[in-house]
């Protein structure tokens, strides 16, 4: 069962001018910083609040780090702006295979790594009216993991 906005993605061309903006804007922190190779992106999670199920909702902003990232190509024919919506699971598996059941393309067979060791996939815009959609299972503090150079809070 889906149980709150994950985050709202961003794609954004630098990444350290967009996160200026909404930090002198809307006063929001970097709670997290990465990497992301398999994704092609570099990547900035602010926080925007906590939840009850342990979770919290963030901006995603997302900068492509190679010209052939699917955040890269999505900016080549729209320009910066919002990218994808996701929505927290605590089943990501369960919940992909349901929707996948009502006839909605998912697009990974079998979720990947996402931000923050979290478990992500994808469903297709063509398929939520226009939305890309992402599922996500957030990691517990036991799993989670950081890469060398990551800031996690």
């Amino acid at each position: 069962m889906l149980t709150r906005i994950d985050h709202i993605g961003i794609a954004c061309r630098d990444l350290e001018a967009t996160v200026d903006f909404y930090s002198r804007t809307y006063g929001f922190e970097v709670f997290h910083t990465e990497v992301n190779q398999e994704q092609g992106v570099r990547e900035a999670m602010l926080r925007i609040n906590g939840t009850d199920d342990g979770g919290a909702s963030y901006l995603q902003l997302l900068e492509p780090i190679r010209e052939d990232s699917a955040v890269a190509t999505w900016m080549a024919k729209n320009g910066e702006g919002v990218h994808h919506i996701a929505f927290g699971t605590a089943d990501v598996d369960g919940d992909a295979e349901a929707i996948r059941g009502k006839g909605v393309r998912v697009l990974y067979d079998e979720p990947r790594r996402g931000s923050m060791d979290s478990r992500i996939t994808f469903l297709h815009p063509k398929d939520c009216h226009g939305v890309l959609t992402e599922l996500v299972t957030a990691a517990t503090p036991d799993n989670q993991h950081a890469t060398p150079g990551d800031t996690q809070h």
